[in-house]
């Protein structure tokens, strides 16, 4: 009971709003009393000092505990000092306002978390889960690895899983920002919150529920959120300096006001309304209302920021370096092409292929047994197979051998090349494909595969160049098929042959001639590269635990583009920053300056500084709206 007190009190904050309403109430009460009960003026100034400074003073001293001093303390000062000097009425409007801006102030950050907080609402209470042909309805926590479970049309996955019956379509928009709905069917993976299309799937538990894509897509935006950035950390340094500033400063204003002539009060009051105008309310407040509503916009959109650390970094890349499998092309090999020799029919290589192919789980050999099953074709039987590791296969008929391969293997076999299949592959080489030759006893042709490139890489190429980021491909596969990846997509800048060690060379290297370095990689095999950059962005497949641990951000829709989109977030997430600073600072001066030249009143002062702190806060609100659209590509959404 205690605890539960403590929490809905001191960590939610309920009562901060009805204490500012209480607050308002004395005021009023306290102001109409002096023609209608003056002596009870005493107790409304009272009750408005309580309520107005209730949190005011719990926060105050649980900074004092931590040995720092802050805006708290300064506002209480002020508020106190308009008291002892008989401005009870000022004092109690500054405690008001005050109050009024912290709940404000509360309530608008509070705005950021709970965009986080909504992807809880996509999942749902309870499951159906199939036991022995018995279909049961048990609550989410029930729920074990290897379960079977039974999600019919438009209701939520309940959690993470993979398909084994059924065929339907999922809505992952909410999670990964994927606007089509994604074809589910045996052997695809599902993930918790989406949403099920028309079909009924069961789907076999993979994950427990405190591990799903959701659960820890939430908790890395909440450990996010908490991370503190370079400007936010200068600032939180500046503040304890600064309000020891402060308090000299207004010491030295009642002396000099003083030694000046002024009285008592007058000096008193004037060193009262510094320490209110030079509070810096405003200013602390300018970063984190930036950087935990890019982080929340970020997390809507499936872009990952680790802190706002990450945002402060991305948003001063000047060079993008890019891994070329698995980022640039899909890691998924396919035929490209089949090319045939002595008067043999395409469909007649492929199928013989495919036969020799087909018990090897190879990718190359994947690709032609499913290009050769998507045409229809029949395969001829195959009495043996002998694989020969890195060079091709072997495959035994009734009548002869098969060889399938590179042309090593046939050097291997003592079998020559004739100069027309030379010619074939050097022109294969050329245009960036593998090629594999088939022979029989008669060369058959040869089948060409190559790594798809991923249909929105250059138009992602082009959206980071209109950001003025300079392109780099970095890869260990063959220069031939490097530099066709690299026209394809229109990069002009590529590397090939590195090694790991010599990719993190080329990384620093990049960073000293032009720039700070974002990576973009799988988050596997590029993990040293993305720690070696000044900003380590996955390509992280839903469900890649590394990708989620290696990089600073993560991209959980498999979209090039978003890169571009998240550097500018991150540049407009640090303009917002810097607006709020120059304008946080604009006011303090003029707010100075104006107490000394006009000695404006207490009250005026606090509308002023209360005032500024709302606006810087709200400005920062406005990356929750954020959008972005890819100037002429025509995707994406619309500046806010």
């Amino acid at each position: 009971m205690r605890d539960r007190i403590r929490r809905f009190i001191l960590e939610e904050r309920r009562l901060e709003f009805p204490f500012v309403g209480l607050t308002m109430a004395a005021l009023i009460g306290g102001l109409a009393s002096r023609w209608a009960a003056p002596g009870m003026e005493g107790v409304f100034w009272t009750a408005a000092y309580l309520f107005g400074g209730f949190y005011g003073v719990l926060d105050g001293a649980l900074a004092l505990r931590g040995g720092r001093l802050d805006v708290n303390l300064l506002m209480l000062l002020s508020a106190l000092g308009a008291a002892l000097i008989g401005h009870a009425e000022e004092g109690g409007t500054l405690l008001f306002l005050f109050s009024l801006s912290n709940a404000l102030q509360t309530m608008a950050l509070e705005r950021t978390r709970q965009a986080i907080r909504r992807l809880l609402n996509l999942r749902p209470p309870v499951a159906r889960r199939i036991r022995d042909g018995v279909e049961e309805t048990i609550p989410i926590e029930a729920i074990e690895v290897g379960d079977h479970l039974l999600v019919r049309p438009g209701e939520r996955i309940p959690v993470d899983g993979v398909v084994v019956a059924g065929l339907s379509t999922a809505d992952e928009s909410l999670l990964t920002g994927e606007s089509m709905p994604v074809p589910k069917g045996p052997g695809d993976p599902v993930f918790e919150g989406t949403l099920n299309g028309h079909g009924a799937l069961e789907i076999q538990v993979t994950r427990s529920t405190s591990d799903t894509m959701l659960a820890r897509i939430i908790h890395l935006v909440e450990e996010a959120q908490a991370q503190r950035a370079r400007t936010q950390q200068a600032i939180d340094r500046f503040e304890q300096r600064y309000a020891w500033v402060v308090l000299a400063g207004a010491a030295l204003t009642l002396i000099l006001s003083g030694l000046w002539g002024d009285s008592l009060d007058r000096a008193f009051y004037r060193a009262m309304t510094l320490l209110v105008v030079a509070s810096p309310c405003a200013l602390v407040i300018s970063t984190p209302a930036a950087f935990l509503s890019a982080i929340a916009a970020g997390a809507r959109r499936g872009l990952l920021f680790k802190g706002g650390m990450a945002l402060e970094r991305l948003a001063r890349v000047r060079v993008v370096a890019m891994d070329k499998t698995g980022t640039l092309t899909e890691n998924r090999v396919a035929v490209q092409g089949v090319r045939a020799l002595n008067g043999n029919h395409p469909d007649t290589i492929l199928a013989l292929t495919a036969a020799v192919e087909v018990r090897s789980e190879h990718p190359i050999a994947r690709a032609i047994v499913e290009e050769a099953r998507a045409r229809g074709l029949s395969f001829p039987e195959i009495r043996e197979v002998e694989a020969r590791p890195g060079l091709g296969v072997i495959g035994f008929t009734n009548a002869h051998r098969i060889w399938v391969g590179s042309p090593r293997l046939f050097q291997q076999e003592g079998i020559p090349l004739p100069v027309e299949v030379r010619a074939m592959l050097e022109e294969a080489q050329r245009a960036g494909r593998t090629a594999l030759l088939v022979y029989d006893g008669q060369w058959r042709g040869l089948i060409e595969v190559a790594d798809r490139v991923r249909p929105e890489a250059a138009e992602a190429v082009k959206a980071l160049r209109r950001l003025g980021i300079e392109v780099v491909m970095l890869t260990g596969d063959h220069p031939g098929v490097a530099r066709a990846v690299a026209q394809a997509v229109g990069i002009r800048r590529f590397e090939a042959g590195l090694l790991p060690e010599e990719k993190l060379e080329r990384i620093r290297s990049l960073s000293q001639s032009v720039g700070p370095v974002a990576m973009v990689g799988d988050g596997m095999n590029d993990a040293p590269a993305l720690a070696a950059a000044s900003v380590g962005i996955a390509m992280g497949k839903m469900g890649s635990d590394v990708a989620i641990e290696t990089a600073d951000v993560v991209l959980l829709q498999e979209d090039l583009r978003r890169v571009a989109e998240a550097i500018a977030l991150a540049r407009a997430a640090m303009r917002t920053v810097w607006q709020n600073l120059a304008f946080a600072s604009g006011v303090i001066l003029l707010l100075v300056a104006l107490t000394f030249g006009l000695g404006i009143p207490l009250t005026l002062a606090v509308v002023g500084h209360e005032g500024s702190t709302l606006l810087v806060v709200l400005n920062g609100l406005r990356l929750l709206r954020w959008g972005w659209r890819s100037a002429g590509s025509g995707w994406g959404g619309s500046r806010a």
